[in-house]
């Protein structure tokens, strides 16, 4: 009742549609436009589909059991549509520590998945790592289902991916049964091959013994050829905190798992990452010691090129994210001067096709606490930055 309440209310203050871009259309092509996230939410996360229908999820609510809300456009971000929520029993989302929030994904016929941490708020209903498609209308989120059956010990938040094919992957890092520690976490998968309608049990995803941050997000993504990439953070012997990509290339049956980055530190960063689909290749990015990095990733042999450094200081730089246009360019986008119950400032920078560069970094303040930003790529060539 509270939540339909609250979509007429929304209806009734911004209408069916709302418009949000802070640049007329006129003034949009080719350039880089803030757009805030509907109805004051925070932590976006965003994907654009094949049709160039920009899919949008975001948190709202109290920051320890929350909502998820999802809305999608077709002009670009300009105006949205009206909110639907993702997760059924209310409450059963959480947002605090900015890694623990739910993540998005589009596959077979632009079908949308979710999978988040579950907030405990009431008991087993909604612990676990939770998973929530779209309904084969378009129309509302079937019921949330806890895909997680042994692999307990959430900390740091967990992943979706999913391909044209109809399989859908959720990955999180737990220990094993009857074990403790980082250094015993693994990675685990639990697959679907039928479009989300159902799950396997999970299984282990790593081919070596990293362990994985505990408070440290991770990202899953599926490329255009139905290979699997997470990325993570290890934690062998505590202090070893490099950031590790796993990759499978028979639709999640066996990964392989690469160091990308090194960073001896022994605490918990609370890192999250990014992967996205280049013209010719998958891009991920990072971070270490206070700078983010991205690299591409062949998708052919699944090697890393050599990482790239955002330019200037390194400050406090978290959270990175990726985008990719029909021209090859590389938007990395950031955050700065982000902590506990603290929110910064959105940073992000241009690079060519080649990898370099191109203008001036740009930089605003206004993200909120405990959020983060998400980037897409425009039809027009330019870059939306959703904070």
């Amino acid at each position: 009742m509270r939540y339909k309440m609250w979509t007429i209310l929304a209806a009734i203050v911004f209408g069916s549609i709302a418009p949000l871009a802070q640049a007329e259309p006129s003034d949009r092509e080719g350039k880089i436009v803030r757009v805030r996230v509907p109805h004051r939410g925070i932590q976006p996360q965003a994907v654009v589909d094949g049709k160039g229908v920009l899919h949008l999820i975001y948190y709202g609510g109290d920051a320890r059991h929350g909502d998820i809300f999802y809305v999608r456009s077709s002009d670009d971000g300009a105006t949205f549509s009206r909110p639907l929520r993702v997760n059924s029993a209310d409450g059963s989302a959480i947002a605090i520590g900015n890694i623990r929030g739910a993540h998005l994904a589009v596959g077979k016929g632009n079908r949308v998945h979710v999978a988040w941490n579950g907030s405990g708020k009431r008991g087993a209903d909604d612990e676990g790592m939770l998973y929530a498609r779209l309904n084969d209308d378009g129309t509302a989120f079937e019921a949330q289902r806890n895909v997680l059956e042994a692999a307990k010990g959430l900390d740091g938040g967990g992943s979706v991916a999913a391909d044209d094919a109809g399989n859908v992957y959720v990955v999180w890092h737990a220990p094993r049964p009857n074990e403790k520690g980082e250094e015993r976490r693994r990675v685990w998968v639990a697959r679907s091959t039928d479009d989300g309608k159902t799950f396997a049990r999970e299984k282990e995803a790593q081919d070596q013994d990293t362990g994985a941050c505990g408070c440290c997000g991770l990202r899953a993504f599926a490329d255009r050829k139905g290979n699997v990439y997470v990325l993570f953070r290890s934690a062998s012997e505590r202090v070893h905190r490099d950031t590790y990509l796993l990759r499978s290339t028979d639709r999640g049956a066996r990964f392989h798992g690469d160091d990308l980055h090194p960073w001896r530190i022994e605490a918990c960063p609370m890192s999250s990452f990014a992967l996205a689909q280049g013209k010719d290749e998958v891009l991920a990015a990072w971070e270490t010691n206070g700078q983010v990095y991205f690299a591409r990733i062949d998708p052919e042999t699944g090697k890393p090129s050599r990482p790239i450094a955002a330019p200037g200081d390194a400050r406090g730089r978290k959270h990175p994210v990726l985008a990719v246009n029909e021209r090859g360019q590389i938007l990395l986008g950031w955050t700065e001067g982000m902590g506990w119950q603290r929110g910064g400032a959105a940073a992000w920078q241009l690079y060519d096709k080649h990898g370099k560069p191109t203008g001036e970094m740009g930089r605003a303040d206004g993200v909120p606490t405990w959020s983060l930003i998400a980037v897409v790529p425009r039809a027009d060539g330019g870059f939306t930055i959703l904070y």
